[in-house]
């Protein structure tokens, strides 16, 4: 009797072969920034070509995991593509971290091969000898990425996918605002569900074209938009920074279809010279995810002819778990919308029920796009998980329609006079206030009612607030409780790489204050 391969496994997981069949010509990966573009047959060809070089001169196998330290070039996704033919794990690193920090990743993952950017070299070389990689591959020159790239392309090689529907093919380290950062493992099968969800809910073809500048060491560089839009046939420009006028620019030159960015990218966008007057028609709507965008922002959008389809999602499941309509970006404005096909989900109250609509409670989520766990990692990976469910720390409410809204993170919460107060609903009151650009609350330490807020605001260029203004207009909006007892006016609120304002920084600041407070204190 003929044994069985089990289905999962007979799933077609080699994107580029299956495109590179049906539509050879198509334009796949572009580089934006330097006029570089790759079609769908050509991706497929560098993918077995490169795959064989890194077997053949590397060793590499199923299972091994190759770091990589780069901005956003081409080279970079098709060495995903060639990886994911061997069965071997990608670990995009974040370029910004120093060498000790990296150090921690390297050895974390174990990593095989590191490939970098020669930009970045300074930063390998002071890695310690025992744990800089046994092999390591620039980017340029001889006997680099870029070279076989090349070579792949002067002469075809037939290499078999190894790489398996269940098996993990990528180790995306967490941004570590609340510790040490953890490795996401992620499989085959997580980026499939992903796209899936994502192609289903954003109505994706082979015709739709994005540029991506977040960067790929981030889930939203990755799997937001350039995995759906390569297992959809679509095309993806790569830009290797942010630059508001160039991006506008692109829109209108490229013809661009989606826009993908973070609320402080899309302030920045509407903010530019250039963004009156460009033309965004071909723009369908823009996906807006990493934390709530402000209302005023949305307006902005809106009024430009540019629906927000607010999203939400985590680098441990999705990141395509939720999105709004744009159809409902006015009339359920804030929302992010309600889950995508392939997603169950729950609002868990404290006692661990399930909460009543319309009553606040953990977003739980579950489903095939979620996390293998994190890297040698079973104690943060038991914590995360509870039977199949992963629990976000984010604190929702749903409306009788079934739309969802972020009210705040649990961990952010803070207890003032015996009332739970949410950051979020704060500083959504705030942000309707004219001339707040952005505005971040955090819970400090309080004499009289044992915590209280303390918002931190950025305004904009002509603005003229001062703290009386913002204190009066939450008296106004706000329980007497929720209002913040002290207001800072900033140039820019600290944010980290994906663009979500980094609370603990705001937080260390505070503690540091008061350390010098009471060193002043002490020494009269």
């Amino acid at each position: 009797m003929t044994q069985m391969m089990p289905q999962s496994q007979r799933l077609q997981t080699d994107w580029l072969e299956r495109w590179a069949l049906h539509s050879p010509n198509s334009p796949a990966l572009t580089d934006y920034d330097r006029g570089r573009s790759y079609t769908y047959k050509q991706c497929h060809q560098i993918a077995q070509g490169l795959a064989a070089r890194l077997s053949q001169e590397f060793g590499l196998r199923r299972g091994d995991r190759v770091a990589l330290l780069a901005r956003n070039e081409i080279e970079s996704i098709l060495l995903f593509f060639a990886l994911h033919r061997l069965g071997a794990l990608l670990a995009p690193l974040n370029f910004r971290l120093t060498p000790s920090e990296l150090k921690a990743l390297i050895s974390d993952a174990s990593v095989q091969l590191l490939v970098y950017e020669e930009e970045f070299k300074n930063s390998v070389e002071q890695l310690p000898s025992e744990t800089r990689p046994r092999h390591q591959l620039g980017f340029h020159g001889p006997n680099s990425l870029m070279s076989l790239v090349e070579d792949s392309l002067k002469s075809a090689v037939d290499f078999p996918h190894l790489g398996q529907f269940d098996d993990p093919c990528m180790i995306l380290y967490t941004a570590g605002t609340t510790g040490q950062p953890k490795g996401v493992v992620l499989s085959h099968r997580a980026l499939f569900w992903n796209s899936i969800n994502t192609g289903l809910r954003l109505n994706l073809t082979s015709q739709d074209k994005a540029l991506i500048f977040l960067p790929l060491f981030h889930t939203g560089g990755w799997n937001v938009l350039t995995t759906p839009f390569l297992h959809h046939g679509a095309h993806i420009l790569l830009s290797q920074k942010f630059d508001p006028e160039q991006i506008l620019r692109a829109c209108a030159e490229e013809s661009l279809t989606v826009l993908f960015g973070v609320p402080t990218t899309m302030e920045r966008l509407s903010e530019s010279p250039s963004f009156a007057s460009v033309d965004l028609s071909s723009v369908r709507y823009a996906v807006v995810g990493g934390e709530p965008m402000s209302l005023k922002n949305i307006e902005t959008w809106h009024n430009k002819g540019i629906p927000i389809r607010q999203g939400y999602g985590l680098t441990e499941c999705g990141p395509g778990l939720f999105s709004l309509h744009e159809r409902d970006s006015m009339r359920k404005i804030g929302s992010i919308g309600q889950p995508n096909f392939y997603v169950e989900t729950r609002v868990v109250t404290d006692e661990g029920h399930n909460a009543p609509q319309e009553e606040m409670g953990e977003l739980w989520v579950r489903g095939p796009m979620q996390m293998d766990g994190y890297w040698h990692n079973p104690k943060a990976t038991a914590e995360a998980l509870e039977n199949g469910w992963l629990k976000t720390g984010d604190l929702v409410k749903v409306d009788p329609e079934g739309y969802y809204y972020i009210v705040g993170r649990k961990k952010e919460m803070y207890i003032s006079g015996g009332e739970n107060v949410f950051p979020a609903e704060v500083e959504a009151a705030i942000s309707r206030l004219e001339g707040v650009r952005e505005v971040a609350v955090v819970g400090v330490p309080h004499e009289k009612w044992g915590e209280s807020g303390r918002a931190f605001i950025s305004l904009s260029t002509s603005a003229k607030l001062d703290e009386a203004a913002v204190l009066a207009h939450c008296e106004k909006h706000l329980a007497k409780y929720k209002v913040p007892s002290k207001v800072d006016f900033v140039d820019e609120l600290p944010k980290g790489d994906s663009g979500k304002i980094l609370k603990k920084v705001l937080l260390q600041q505070i503690r540091q204050e008061a350390k010098g407070e009471q060193t002043e204190s002490e020494s009269v």
